[in-house]
């Protein structure tokens, strides 16, 4: 059957040479948007549930939400793992799922299962579902940092709230923009007990003020004279006298006790548990780039440094976006040197070609599959999904050598016929039909051989595709680049190069016995 796919490429060689452009042009188009990052991505499938519950002690938090989270959540189909953490005020429950389960499939069945429990959780808890992103999802990181001094950390963790982290989620491809250090304003009522019991007036109903305050309500509309108006009642607290004015109840006499007499109003910051500082000169308020499961590192990055370069000038004066973390130079080290590797090995075996071969023409017959297996290995991986990387590109490097091990037994195969044909014709001409009739028999006489052979180093990686969990992650996409790269060239090996050996190999072939290497 090889035999006969040989002799087919060399009488259908126009459409050889036709899909073999074609290849070549695929092969660029997916090389150019496969994916790229520094490693592959060896974390788990994984759904977190974050519950906060303002004030409680890590004892509660487990025992009212950690604890039915964790139970109910052990039966969501495909989940392996549940795991659980409560701290003073918040719980995190992680879901860990079998290798192969689609993400956001998971986060919807964690979803329905999160609706049943919903009801035996505290009415004050609020739960969320984390990013959907993996554990290497963090690929950028940033410090507003005011060098004027005209603006608290507040007021910067203000902006980066409310301006920033909204700008910056509409970034193609960011799951999350989590914010950092500064301070969080808030208004804070400090309640005095002395007084709150002279008036008698409990806890409870000072909060049952306060939220009953601050409301709106809509009161439908009124038409007149054709027209129409909405009646309202405005009632949201906007400022501290807002809240000094609230009533809370009256006095025997009728007098009203306002909040203002049993409390003091301020402004101050929400309680921090942690600071974001820069480089030892103070603290600083800044954001987190999350970007979404399985998708381009290097595009993400750069989207996201293209969108705050449109920002800077919207910004305070003195305020500016200081980078303290960029993944995408990690990426373009780690990937250029090994892409400057991948070029200095087809440099040496492109040497290697034409020393041993001693013949230029024959040697850019091996040399050319080089290339093209390693285009049509890219076009796999990018419908299949496998970014590039440190492994995948070390596979392809793996497989390099062994690529021309086909081309260069067909060539000196062919240079024998040749020779032997020459000394039954002396002073003959070989050409046209009669020609492409000895490359022919001799690419056909080793061809199913190589074939088989180059299939064979080919599934030499199998054992590596039953590896699992890390492992498998790690070392799958160098498996996989290798094996597509060797059955892409076992392919050219019986299709293209017989082809090219009829068109190059022509002129003076010098005998192996004149090769000084030889």
């Amino acid at each position: 059957m090889i035999a006969a796919l040989i002799r087919w490429s060399i009488a259908n060689r126009f459409l050889v040479l036709l899909a073999t452009l074609a290849l070549a042009a695929w092969g660029i188009l997916a090389a150019s948007r496969t994916p790229l990052d520094a490693i592959p991505d060896l974390s788990d499938v994984q759904v977190i549930i974050r519950t906060t519950y303002p004030g409680q002690a890590p004892q509660i938090v487990e025992n009212q939400i950690t604890y039915p989270l964790t139970t109910t959540m052990l039966s969501v189909p495909g989940a392996k793992t549940v795991r659980g953490y409560s701290f003073f005020g918040d719980s995190f429950v992680y879901i860990l799922f079998e290798d192969g389960t689609d993400p956001y499939w998971a986060r919807s069945r964690v979803l329905e299962y999160l609706n049943q429990v919903q009801s035996r959780l505290p009415p004050q808890a609020k739960t969320s579902l984390g990013p959907d992103a993996t554990g290497v999802g963090w690929v950028y990181e940033y410090a507003l940092v005011d060098r004027s001094g005209r603006m608290d950390l507040s007021e910067l963790r203000a902006l980066q709230d409310w301006f920033l982290k909204y700008e910056l989620k509409a970034v193609p491809n960011v799951s999350e923009v989590a914010s950092v250090g500064g301070m969080v304003k808030q208004y804070q009522i400090v309640l005095d007990p002395v007084r709150l019991r002279a008036f008698n007036i409990p806890h409870a109903k000072v909060i049952e003020a306060v939220q009953r305050a601050n409301q709106e309500t809509g009161g439908s509309v009124l038409e007149l004279g054709e027209a129409e108006y909405m009646v309202r009642a405005s009632g949201y607290l906007k400022s501290l006298d807002d809240f000094r004015k609230i009533p809370l109840s009256t006095t025997d006499s009728g007098i009203p006790v306002r909040l203002a007499d049993v409390a003091r109003v301020q402004v101050g910051p929400e309680m921090r548990r942690g600071i974001a500082e820069l480089d030892g000169e103070g603290e600083v308020a800044g954001g987190v780039i999350v970007m979404r499961f399985g998708k381009n590192a290097l595009e993400t990055i750069d989207a996201v440094k293209a969108k705050i370069a449109s920002l800077k000038p919207s910004l305070p004066p003195g305020v500016e976006i200081v980078p303290t973390y960029d993944r995408s130079a990690l990426i373009k080290r780690a990937v250029g040197n090994l892409g400057q590797k991948l070029v200095e090995e087809f440099v040496v075996v492109a040497l290697v070609c034409v020393l041993f071969l001693f013949h230029l023409r024959s040697a850019f017959v091996a040399i050319v599959s080089l290339p093209l297996g390693i285009l049509a290995a890219f076009i796999v991986m990018y419908y299949q999904g496998v970014n590039a990387n440190i492994m995948s590109l070390g596979g392809i490097a793996i497989a390099i050598g062994a690529m021309v091990d086909a081309a260069v037994v067909m060539i000196e195969n062919a240079h024998k016929r040749l020779e032997a044909w020459h000394d039954a014709h002396p002073g003959a001409t070989l050409a046209g039909a009669e020609r492409w009739g000895v490359i022919g028999e001799a690419a056909a006489q080793v061809g199913p051989a190589l074939f088989i052979s180059l299939l064979i180093i080919t599934f030499s990686f199998v054992p590596v595709f039953t590896l699992e969990a890390q492992e498998g992650r790690l070392f799958s996409p160098l498996a996989f680049t290798k094996t597509y790269a060797m059955a892409a060239a076992a392919g050219l090996a019986v299709t293209l190069v017989p082809v090219l050996m009829g068109y190059l190999i022509r002129g003076r072939i010098p005998a192996e016995e004149r090769n000084p290497l030889n």
